[in-house]
């Protein structure tokens, strides 16, 4: 009985080491000596040392020459796609309240209920049009500085957003132009500093230090 234990003990020992479990054992003692760097000790279970699994890099492999961050032509789908279903949503709710005001002396009925309808489906066709509209000639343009350029930075944003406000009115001669291409100047202009406003506050706080 005890040559059969021992058979089996030295076959579990032999499959162990054969698939590195068994290798280097590790006592108590041992282990009471390793540092506990990062809070990873020694595994006893393990033949490998766990800080070697700790990944401190990003999961992923970018193409040679490719950036972290997406580009204005990535975006400009996000951006075009996000302006006209807001648009669409937007001009929704404004339909529904032109219907109803429009509609408020007749009573519940179908020809009422069409014409709700059908102010809600025009205005919001309309604004997802517009805005959907702007959003390409932003996405073109910010897209064209940047190749042009060769940089991706806020002037990037402005520049296309004062074009944009300037193309988009120019039907309406100089002075539209004008008044377009200063309310993309203004709009872009806050936003470039509503994103860079924690940078600036930084900058702010360490020369006042």
């Amino acid at each position: 009985m005890e040559s059969g234990g021992g058979s089996g003990n030295k076959t579990t020992g032999g499959l162990a080491g054969f698939f590195g479990a068994g290798g280097a054992g590790y006592s108590h003692a041992d282990l009471a000596g390793v540092p506990l760097t990062g809070m990873n000790p020694l595994s006893p279970y393990l033949n490998v040392d766990p800080r070697y699994l700790v990944q401190d890099t990003d999961e992923f492999i970018l193409p040679t020459g490719a950036n972290k961050t997406r580009g204005r032509f990535e975006l400009a789908f996000f951006t075009i796609g996000g302006c006209c279903m807001t648009g669409a949503a937007f001009g929704a709710m404004n339909g529904l309240r032109l219907g109803l005001k429009e509609t408020q002396n007749m009573p519940w009925s179908k020809p009422r209920n069409v014409q709700i309808l059908n102010m809600v489906t025009r205005q919001g066709a309309l604004w997802a049009n517009t805005l959907g509209s702007l959003a390409l000639l932003y996405s073109a343009f910010g897209v064209i500085i940047e190749k042009t350029r060769g940089a991706e930075d806020d002037l990037n944003t402005v520049a296309a957003g004062t074009m944009t406000g300037m193309l988009y009115k120019c039907t309406g001669g100089f002075r539209g132009a004008a008044r377009g291409g200063l309310a993309g100047l203004t709009l872009t202009s806050l936003y470039a500093l509503y994103n860079n406003w924690e940078h600036m506050k930084g900058s702010l706080l360490q020369q006042s230090l």
